[in-house]
């Protein structure tokens, strides 16, 4: 296995599985501040019990997420030592502010898991907000760097090829950021608000009678998972609308676009084929791409006709996940619907059951949002490929001249199957807790 094999299949695992904690410490707090806030405002004993049990699981997964973080940043100066050289005093800024906010969280974190009984409710309540606002500072800062990474700015390249003029702070206006960062917080939300509702819909089916503990957990878990999969859309249409003008090569992965052409049709499913440059089997729906990526039916698309073949992403990898991705926003959107259906129907009778073919659809979209989060990223890696910095660095040129990398896979793959390992036992010692 080659060194760059290695190091990239090590960053994936890596991030893929850090971004499970990233998600949880973003959308956790808000859910638990939804219900500490109904607990001060109606003295719900469910709601102050549900606060409580969401704030163990954030404290457990922040942990597990410092150590996971960590050992992301130690990969990239171990991993990708040219790319450090180069991009590091220009991201470290977003970093650094990073570190900040992820210190904010820790410490009111703690103030709030030890402050049920020591502070005033609404001073209480305040920690959270804080325990929220850290999070999704954090996450959006290290997308910061990430957007950079899709849209380099704040320097200039002199004679040996070595940025000269930097201006770190650039980094932080960079257009990309604000769609990227908008999107990337929204599926959080999403992938933890529908794994959430998955649970408490398992254990409202199992229920022999009523349970209000799961039925409030289900219904906030809902509100924030239904509110982010509306907005969702949205907010990928101004990703591909970015993509289509500054990473066409992307955009035509995405959609397996191998010709340039006028009236590109949206292709739904298919498998592209690189050889005979045509992507087989999908559902086409002719102008669609067009209109979407400059709101126009006469829009021309660039197809990767026009790309050189060494610069292709991996067409297939890129299109697969975002179908993926797709399918599976579209899935949550479809159950959100039937969920609030019922609830119109049955306002004012909270005592009657739901559906159990409800409770079994949100059960099978617990695991969407998180499919979505991963193939989303997937999708935003690979389809910037074969460059690390887009234009201006290949992957290749930044991996470390280090052999036998595979051993560094080795080791941190044990770190990440032991920490699995850490989660599954906290999470099943709770379960006991709360069912005792």
């Amino acid at each position: 296995m080659s060194s760059l094999t290695a190091a990239r299949i090590q960053m994936e695992l890596s991030l893929g599985f850090h971004m499970i904690f990233a998600a949880i410490g973003i959308a956790m707090p808000l859910m638990m501040l939804i219900a500490e806030w109904r607990w001060n405002r109606r003295g719900d004993a469910e709601a102050r019990r549900l606060a409580q049990v969401w704030a163990k699981v954030t404290a457990v997964t922040f942990a597990i997420g410092a150590v996971s973080g960590t050992a992301l940043s130690f990969e990239l100066g171990l991993l990708w030592p040219a790319f450090m050289a180069f991009a590091g005093p220009l991201v470290g800024p977003a970093f650094a502010l990073e570190g900040y906010a992820f210190f904010l969280e820790a410490i009111f974190l703690g103030l709030y898991l030890y402050g049920w009984e020591r502070l005033r409710p609404w001073t209480h309540w305040w920690c959270g907000a804080a325990v929220a606002a850290s999070g999704v500072a954090s996450g959006v800062l290290v997308l910061a760097a990430n957007a950079w990474m899709q849209q380099p700015v704040g320097f200039t390249l002199d004679a040996n090829g070595r940025p000269s003029g930097v201006d770190a702070w650039t980094v932080l206006m960079n257009p990309a950021w604000a769609p990227m960062a908008l999107h990337s917080t929204l599926a959080a939300y999403q992938a933890v608000g529908f794994a959430a509702a998955g649970v408490y819909a398992w254990r409202l089916r199992r229920a022999t009678g009523a349970d209000r503990f799961a039925r409030l957990g289900l219904t906030i878990a809902m509100t924030v998972a239904s509110i982010a999969a509306l907005v969702q859309p949205l907010s990928g249409d101004l990703l591909a609308k970015r993509a289509h003008r500054h990473q066409p090569a992307k955009l035509a992965a995405m959609e397996g676009q191998f010709a340039t052409e006028r009236r590109a049709p949206l292709r739904i499913g298919g498998w592209p084929d690189p050889e005979r440059r045509e992507t087989r089997y999908a559902i086409e729906i002719p102008g669609a791409l067009s209109f979407l990526a400059d709101a126009s039916v006469d829009t021309e698309v660039m197809g990767l006709d026009r790309v050189p073949r060494a610069d292709w992403p991996n067409v297939r990898v890129t299109h697969l996940a975002f179908q993926v991705m797709v399918g599976a926003g579209v899935a949550m959107l479809g159950a959100a619907a039937g969920f609030w259906l019922v609830r119109w129907r049955r306002r004012g009778d909270a005592s009657t059951p739901l559906p159990a073919p409800l409770l079994l659809a949100l059960v099978a979209c617990a695991p969407l949002g998180y499919l979505a989060l991963e193939a989303g990223w997937v999708v935003t890696e690979a389809g910037r490929q074969p460059w690390v910095i887009y234009g201006v660095m290949r992957t290749a040129a930044a991996v470390t001249p280090v052999r036998d990398v595979w051993r560094s896979l080795a080791l941190f793959t044990l770190l990440y199957a032991g920490l699995s390992v850490l989660l599954v036992v906290f999470l099943l010692r709770l379960r006991r807790e709360e069912a005792a």
